[in-house]
């Protein structure tokens, strides 16, 4: 294993891109093993950061040393001093591996280096704080960077990419870019100007700001654009802007693959996207919003959706028209009547892997979801959102009992009350003889209700120990929960 080629050993290491434990172990095994594998490290460090400050001013330090002397010599003449104790002589140049460009990130690297006690020291350093800016982002924008993906947050319009003339070489070849309405329009432009291959794009959209026409000017740049995220809309009737968005993205129909739209209500364009795999929509903050855009629409080979608050009328008609290929569905907030929806379901999706749904007092047809349980065979993770204290988990339970794919074994039930150990032990008791559970169960913290959680606890406990669970969490509903990730 420690003799494989540069090539391949980069290839696993790629795979470790989120297991920095892992990556970091690699480091001791040999020079050639180490070579590989700090490129990777170093590709987005601020992925791996924590609320430790510790780790924190190790990454900072470490930043601090690649500054050219002329660049300490301008900091040291505003009284800050980065360098503290023994220098240290760096085995690479970690800047130049750096691909994940968040200038959020150089905003935090800044407040960090100018943390000054005393009042008159800070009122000097603010006056100066455009010189330590422009001095921290020539350690990154130079003629050596290469960055795959920039963010620019809200609050910072100081970096003015038309300004340096290194920023067409590091910029080039963008394929993410993230940004908001407010972003500085002239870097817009000519982020537009100099990039052609991004092929993810994330930005908050405000119909009555003029940044948002340079947006456009860049979605059409684009060769090969395959995924959009679309943010925070603010409601208007600005049906110029409309128009002109919606020919940004009739223009990329063949390409985008993905696309998310958060805090916004639906809008015509999705019935071009004929090529979608991915939708998720979240529209939250509408509750009175318009779905009829997604009224016969045609996303035959979709293999995800999420949504919120969108109707089960419109979804069922959405999930008809997939031609099968959906694997993983997960439909909160919608309303009531599920009838249809559960038959769309089992009649349209026989590939399906994960499914969540959100219930409401009862389930509306016990054969319905009976047939649900028993047609989707590759069925293999089910999620159970219950927003009503009075649903009949019992019921539920019989379902799941009487026909349950063979394939299906990981379960999140999510209760606004705790689940009564009566009602799900049965479901435990009918699950021998078939794979283990991987099991959450998250209910509301409800101090009159800890005994009940206790028993419900003992009883998953129980039949851990008889081999019917292999793993299980039990806690509150307020946690935050990752949508299709078990353990």
């Amino acid at each position: 294993m420690s003799l494989l080629s540069k090539d391949i050993l980069f290839l696993i290491f790629k795979e470790l891109n989120n297991d920095k434990k892992s990556l970091c172990s690699c480091l001791l095994v040999n020079r050639a093993w180490c070579v590989t594998a700090v490129p990777i490290l170093w590709r987005n460090p601020a992925q791996y950061l924590t609320n430790n400050n510790k780790t924190r001013n190790a990454l900072c330090k470490i930043i601090f040393l690649h500054l050219p002397e002329e660049s300490k010599d301008i900091l040291k003449n505003l009284g800050i001093n980065l360098i503290i104790g023994k220098y240290q002589h760096l085995l690479f140049n970690y800047i130049n591996f750096w691909r994940y460009f968040d200038l959020s990130f150089i905003e935090n690297l800044i407040t960090q280096i100018t943390k000054i006690k005393t009042e008159e020291s800070k009122k000097f350093i603010n006056s100066n704080l455009p010189i330590i800016r422009k001095e921290i982002l020539k350690l990154f924008i130079n003629r050596n960077s290469r960055f795959l993906h920039l963010s620019i947050p809200s609050y910072y319009n100081d970096c003015q990419l038309q300004r340096i003339p290194e920023a067409e070489s590091c910029f080039s070849g963008l394929e993410s870019f993230q940004c908001c309405a407010s972003t500085d329009q002239n870097n817009l432009d000519e982020l537009t100007r100099m990039c052609k291959s991004i092929k993810k794009l994330k930005f908050t959209v405000n119909a009555d700001s003029e940044d948002n026409y340079a947006i456009i000017k860049l979605i059409k740049a684009q060769k090969n654009l395959t995924e959009v995220q679309l943010l925070n809309y603010k409601r208007c009737s600005n049906e110029i802007y409309e128009k002109y968005l919606e020919e940004s993205f009739i223009k990329h129909a063949n390409t985008i693959k993905h696309l998310k739209i958060l805090k916004l209500p639906i809008t015509r364009y999705i019935s071009h996207l004929v090529n979608l795999l991915t939708l998720e929509i979240n529209t939250i903050e509408y509750m009175s919003f318009d779905d009829s855009y997604l009224d016969n629409v045609s996303l035959p080979v979709l293999r995800i959706l999420k949504a919120q608050l969108v109707t089960c009328k419109i979804l069922a008609g959405l999930i008809e028209n997939t031609k099968g290929h959906l694997t993983e569905i997960s439909l909160l907030f919608i309303d009531f009547n599920t009838i249809r929806l559960t038959q769309a379901i089992h009649n349209n999706c026989p590939n399906l892997k994960f499914l969540r749904l959100a219930l409401f007092y009862t389930i509306d047809s016990s054969f319905e979801y009976k047939n649900l349980f028993t047609k989707c065979q590759f069925l293999e993770g089910l999620i159970i959102d219950a927003h009503n204290s009075f649903f009949d988990w019992d019921k539920l339970f019989e379902v799941l009992s009487e026909s349950t794919s063979v394939n299906l074994f990981k379960f999140k039930f999510f209760s606004t009350a705790v689940i009564k150990p009566t009602d799900i032990k049965p479901f435990f008791d009918n699950w021998k003889n078939k794979k283990p559970m991987l099991l959450k169960v998250r209910c509301k913290s409800d101090p009159d209700a800890l005994d009940m959680m206790q028993q419900l606890e003992d009883l998953i406990e129980k039949h851990k120990a008889e081999g019917i669970i292999e793993r299980y969490f039990i806690g509150p509903i307020n946690c935050n929960d990752d949508n299709f990730e078990w353990f």
